[in-house]
């Protein structure tokens, strides 16, 4: 069965093309720059080894339905293509940013799913809406084709409470829907699900911390292997300091800013979401280099990395009193896989809560899923290579499956 995933941004559509039979990658790519004139097509096929060939066509792409249909074509390529029809694809599993409460699982795209994404689209203005326009260009070009919505909101509606309301008055909520969220849900369940494979226990059983590092990053508290706190909110912009955003700060800020700065609200949201984080504090919003810049004597930099690993630990901390008890602390996504300076010191100084990273191990060569605990402390300590696409297809079919037994 071949699953196609999409997951459309506001100028751009990644695509991931899987045989999941095989569990195999066939293809992948990305149409960046959507609109622009400086456009360009990134397609990658993989061999069975999983060994890759490499194809970049700039172009001018007009819009997100001229992308995919160039996205199509090639998967279709005599040379380039990985498929002989259109049909060949089986489902095409979307991820959508944000479900509300509406939808606490994936579910099977229909006209009323459709217009509950849309109506949830003031919770997140610059993701529902280019996700929206993925699953109407992927249905005209795929009619046939049963299409799942993958909701990054959904792992985390497992919160009680306590956990994801704010102290508001209580209509916001009841009318407008103001709470807690959380986001990179798909992230956290795939590392979450991986984790309890690896160590060969049952996932209902396990008290996890999932750490996301990328340019945006959250963590996740799991209690028996369900999602009982996040520290994304409402939107992506609250808890861990990210690559352009600045995380938990003080709510009355903006006003600050509007009272003795004169700022807008436009300036103060482009503020704080794109020009706050490591970039803020140091110039840099990448974490090679901001790394690259302390190693070169920059003490802004070393600033932003204190600031960064200091607001992971006091959540590792916080996160650890919520579940009174920890078996697994999990790092994954760009940083979190790949900086090992970074892991040790979000770590360091626990090992009173039998959490302590042996350094040996720490710095070895990963090649997949590698474990970087020491072995007399009680907190297995995994770093596992996240994979947001293959679980979204992992969802497509299991919501396929499910509505082919309710019907039948």
């Amino acid at each position: 069965m071949k699953i196609l995933v999409i997951n459309t941004g506001s100028s751009s559509i990644k695509y991931k093309l899987f045989d999941m039979d095989r569990h195999q990658v066939l293809a992948s790519g990305l149409a960046e720059k959507i609109g622009e004139t400086s456009g360009e097509l990134k397609h990658a096929v993989f061999d069975a080894g999983g060994q890759t060939r490499d194809l970049k066509r700039p172009g001018f792409i007009p819009d997100h339905n001229a992308g995919l249909i160039r996205i199509v074509d090639l998967l279709l390529d005599p040379e380039w293509g990985v498929i002989a029809r259109k049909s060949d694809i089986a489902a095409v599993g979307h991820r959508v940013v944000h479900g509300g409460e509406t939808f606490q699982a994936p579910t099977r795209i229909d006209e009323a799913v459709l217009n509950a994404v849309r109506k949830h689209t003031p919770l997140a203005p610059l993701h529902n809406p280019p996700n929206l326009t993925g699953i109407n260009v992927a249905l005209s070009i795929f009619p046939d084709a049963p299409q799942v919505a993958v909701f990054d909101t959904a792992f985390h509606q497992t919160m009680p409470p306590r956990a994801f309301l704010y102290a508001l008055p209580y209509e916001l909520y009841e009318r407008e829907g103001v709470r807690r969220y959380g986001f990179h849900g798909t992230s956290h369940a795939y590392v979450a699900e991986i984790f309890a494979r690896h160590v060969n226990r049952p996932l209902e059983g396990l008290d996890l911390i999932t750490i996301h590092l990328g340019n945006g990053a959250s963590m996740a508290a799991l209690k028996n292997g369900k999602c009982v706190d996040t520290t994304m909110g409402m939107t992506p912009l609250e808890g861990l300091v990210m690559g352009t955003r600045c995380g938990d700060t003080d709510p009355a800020l903006p006003f600050f800013l509007a009272d003795h700065l004169g700022m807008s609200l436009k300036e103060i949201d482009g503020l704080l979401n794109k020009a706050s984080g490591l970039k803020g504090i140091c110039g840099a919003n990448d974490m090679r280099e901001v790394l690259h810049k302390r190693d070169a004597g920059d003490p802004r930099a070393q600033t932003a990395l204190d600031i960064y690993c200091y607001r992971i630990k006091k959540y590792i901390g916080a996160y650890y009193a919520v579940l009174g008890r920890l078996d697994g602390l999990v790092f994954t996504a760009g940083i979190g896989e790949n900086s090992p300076e970074i892991r040790m010191r979000c770590c360091d100084g626990l090992d009173r809560l039998g959490i302590k990273v042996d350094p040996v191990k720490n710095t070895g060569a990963r090649n997949g899923i590698l474990d970087i605990g020491c072995r007399d402390q009680a907190v297995t300590i995994l770093v596992v290579p996240t994979d947001e696409e293959f679980k979204i297809a992992q969802e497509t079919i299991r919501v396929l499956e499910s509505s082919y037994g309710n019907t039948g």
